[in-house]
């Protein structure tokens, strides 16, 4: 599937979930008014009621107008023009309710007009029991009325919801349905990044081994020529060369078996005290020997540098995967400079070369298996993007930190810092 293919997908879908969530955030929000409004009325028509049977009971008239304000969302006073029994109010209240099906919680008080203040009456639950509770706050007054109760529904709120639960219901199975799309988005991307990786892996590897390949192939030509017998000199060279990229063949196949074989068996490292400015040496001398006269290496040794509890191998092949990168990535003549120092805390070894560096946006990626930083069709520099993620995943079993940076000027420094935990003589 093309790249811009699954971006369709992805903003598409994104555009439909976003709608999708749009729509239902407005039907629960529809939803809700219309159970609120639903809920007020009902409590409207059950008070009026308690007014009319308060004014039957005590043979009193109500006023023309409602009897019933509404205060806030849950507040409600009721005019009854008279004075009120807190017996006959709490029955009728009960009864009322129960009859409209107002099964939530439910506080009232009774205004006393001798002291200005609201007499607080009882706190009945959804099942109709008293509960004894303590008011945080004083049920408000109401100045326009004189003999008046007021009743508040503290759990209004819950008993709204109660009644949406199959709304909720719906909206969880989006959610779902939305984790489940995010997930099938994030599975898509993650496939095509691996299949695009493979795709540049196979890519790398063919052309690795290609010119091994040929080389050995043309060499093998000369040498089965009935006339290369009698130029020994010749036939030696060729043999060299088989000799020479039948070795390096040998090389990258083993560099990509070695990843595999890590990744199934993991790194089963075997420490022992070694000297790291000693093995830094003794990659700097092969790097010499391997590329002649043509690079410049400058040594920065500290020697108080203590014996590291290491693996030598895997360390060797730390330094010369840093090594080779430097070389291959610094054009013309390569000028490369370690550095090893010791702090309180860590010994640190540095390599930085005069390439061209690691732009910020990919210094994350290179430690990522397979990745090559983009150069489009064409890569100069040979390999399969194995080295720094093999030094990467090093460095954590030894638990030590690996950073990139970039100098102001140019290039690219790698730093290795090595905990005092690792250290032989501390």
């Amino acid at each position: 599937m093309r790249r811009n293919h699954i971006r369709f997908i992805v903003i598409l879908g994104t555009f439909a979930i976003i709608g999708i969530f749009v729509i239902q955030i407005y039907w629960l929000q529809k939803a809700w008014n219309i159970n609120e409004k639903e809920f007020t009325q009902t409590v409207f028509i059950a008070l009026r009621n308690v007014a009319v049977k308060l004014s039957d009971y005590n043979q009193t008239e109500l006023p023309d107008e409602n009897p019933v304000s509404r205060l806030s969302s849950n507040y409600f006073v009721v005019n009854t023009n008279s004075v009120i029994d807190a017996n006959i109010l709490d029955y009728y209240l009960r009864t009322e309710f129960d009859k409209l099906n107002i099964n939530t919680d439910y506080e009232y008080g009774i205004y006393d007009c001798h002291t200005d203040k609201m007499v607080y009456g009882n706190y009945v639950t959804a099942g109709g029991h008293d509960k004894q509770i303590k008011l945080s706050t004083t049920l408000p007054k109401y100045s326009e009325y004189v003999y008046y109760f007021g009743v508040n529904f503290p759990t209004k709120s819950n008993y709204i919801t109660g009644d949406m639960s199959l709304w909720f219901i719906f909206s969880g199975i989006l959610l779902v349905s939305v984790i489940f799309y995010a997930w099938a988005i994030f599975i898509i991307l993650r496939q095509k990044r691996l299949s695009e990786l493979q795709k540049d892996f196979i890519n790398n590897m063919t052309h690795e081994f290609k010119t091994p390949i040929s080389s050995i192939n043309i060499s093998a030509d000369v040498i089965l020529s009935p006339d290369i017998v009698q130029q020994p000199e010749r036939l030696r060279n060729y043999g060299a060369i088989i000799k020479q990229e039948n070795t390096r063949l040998n090389h990258q196949v083993e560099k990509v078996l070695q990843i595999a074989r890590i990744e199934r068996n993991g790194f089963g490292l075997k420490l022992e005290p070694v000297q790291l400015n000693e093995i830094i040496e003794l990659v700097v001398n092969n790097c010499k020997t391997g590329n002649g006269a043509s690079i410049s290496i400058e040594k920065h040794l500290d020697p108080s540098i203590p014996e590291i509890n290491a693996d030598r191998l895997h360390l060797t092949n730390i330094i010369h995967n840093l090594m080779d990168n430097a070389i291959k990535y610094s054009p013309g003549s390569p000028h490369i400079i370690i550095h090893t120092h010791k702090s309180a805390r860590s010994a640190i070894f540095s390599i930085a070369d005069n390439g061209p560096g690691i732009p910020k946006e990919y210094q994350k990626k290179v430690f990522q298996k397979f990745y090559r930083i983009p150069t489009g069709n064409v890569h100069d520099v040979k390999g399969f993007g194995l080295g720094l993620y093999y030094v990467k995943n090093i460095c954590e079993a030894h638990r030590w930190d690996i950073s990139l940076e970039n100098p102001p000027d140019k290039g690219a420094v790698f730093i290795i810092q090595i905990p005092a935990s690792s250290w032989i003589n501390k």
